[in-house]
């Protein structure tokens, strides 16, 4: 999963006479459809690749049309050459118009595996292969990213997913809801998560693969999971990592984080893992945050 390697500007603040535009653009294949239509049923007035030079003139009739009072376009590399003229283009309108930059991306592995089941060709043509059209993609949009407000990796998000975070990040609901955390249990013999933003090594916890009658168990048994709790350490670990994360996570929010990844590691990813990997996910529920459990590899050992 890409990540967002920098806070995003910060936008103007919102004023009674500037009505609100969302400019939707990234790469091909990351949902730019699908969060134009969920604007769309938030009642943002919508356009789909609208030509770069016409979006200061749309800009002009959001601003002074009493009855548009928020509107979205969508402009991606369809628009070809006239797509270098964005940045400026944007930076201009801004001047008199709320206008909020969404960047669209997914992982190269996600994105391939949607054009293969939509069997629709690549906007760059379909004398290269997907894989080459990506990269290309990528390196054209790289000015335009870096200008975004808020960059959303789509690769987890299946369509309702996204529809339902882009609702909640524009109804303006609690905090809470605008990140979409991951919980993640791995083995290390298999490798950590490569999109994992933060990780926990908890091979420190006594291990039940040593006790036979635990061996072909997973951390979800509850025999198991009473095992990996008795230790005092257990219930220290939860306690400290769920303040933790509680702690940083509006921290996240306030510098654009939409999504975060949290990895917890033990060595073949069956018990001790699997076992905080549920407990923090609990934990962050009861906190109020969205959080949505993995467990990677809780299965290997019987592939």
């Amino acid at each position: 999963m890409a990540r967002q390697s920098s806070p995003p500007p910060r936008r103007p603040r919102r004023t009674a006479q500037k009505p609100e535009l969302a400019v939707i653009t990234g790469l091909s294949g990351s949902g730019k459809g699908s969060v134009l239509r969920a604007l769309e049923d938030l009642g943002f007035y919508s356009v789909d690749n609208l030509p770069v030079e016409l979006i200061p003139k749309f800009a002009e009739l959001t601003r002074d049309n009493p009855v548009i009072k928020a509107a979205a376009l969508v402009v991606d590399i369809r628009e070809g050459e006239g797509l270098k003229r964005f940045p400026e283009i944007f930076a201009r309108i801004r001047r008199s118009v709320d206008a909020r930059l969404i960047f669209l991306e997914a992982d190269d592995e996600a994105i391939v595996r949607r054009f293969s089941e939509t069997r629709r060709p690549h906007p760059l043509g379909a004398h290269r292969s997907i894989s080459k059209s990506i990269r290309s993609e990528r390196a054209q949009l790289a000015p335009i990213r870096a200008m975004a407000d808020l960059i959303i990796n789509t690769s987890k998000f299946n369509v309702h997913e996204l529809r339902e975070f882009i609702g909640e990040s524009f109804r303006g609901q609690r905090d809470q809801a605008k990140i979409l955390l991951y919980v993640t249990s791995f083995g290390y013999r298999n490798g950590v998560p490569p999109d994992s933003d933060l990780v926990f090594d908890v091979r420190f916890l006594p291990n039940p693969n040593y006790i036979p009658r635990f061996k072909k168990l997973t951390g979800r048994n509850p025999a198991v999971a009473r095992y990996i709790r008795s230790f005092p350490q257990t219930v220290e670990f939860i306690d400290r990592i769920s303040d933790l994360l509680v702690y940083l996570l509006p921290h996240y929010i306030r510098e654009g984080k939409s999504y975060l990844t949290i990895a917890f590691g033990c060595t073949g990813g069956q018990h001790r893992s699997v076992m905080i990997a549920d407990q923090i996910r609990k934990k962050l529920a009861e906190a109020g945050f969205k959080a949505k459990i993995n467990h990677r590899d809780i299965e290997k050992r019987h592939a």
